[in-house]
């Protein structure tokens, strides 16, 4: 079974740097698009960053510039690194990928930032 495992969250201070890696396991096929949705309390899912294979990406409005997303093809894994983190950033952050037809979620790791 295909499942995403993600590590690296934690608490970090205001204008403080996060990396965060997704990893795909039980993958017959190689992973053409990974990215990362966020959700914070009492709030929707909403997207952060996209990656396809061959470098392209996509950011939302509010992480451009802060945040870089990267893939490894060989390896199927996605890192997140985030800089100048603001208490707005906190939230858990879900690794995503799109897989033969459907979508698999990780379990989703925890952001916070705080004095």
């Amino acid at each position: 079974q295909v499942q995403l495992a993600e590590s690296g969250g934690g608490l970090v201070q205001p204008g403080g740097s996060l990396r965060i890696s997704c990893v795909a396991s039980g993958t017959v096929f190689p992973v053409n698009v990974m990215g990362w949705y966020r959700q914070a309390p009492g709030d929707v899912r909403e997207l952060v960053a996209t990656i396809n294979r061959n470098g392209l990406t996509n950011y939302a409005d509010s992480v451009s510039g802060r945040f870089t997303i990267s893939m490894d093809n060989a390896k199927n894994s996605v890192l997140l690194q985030m800089n100048n983190l603001t208490p707005e950033d906190t939230a858990v952050y879900y690794c995503y990928t799109p897989y033969i037809g459907n979508t698999i979620w990780g379990q989703g790791t925890q952001v916070t930032v705080a004095p």
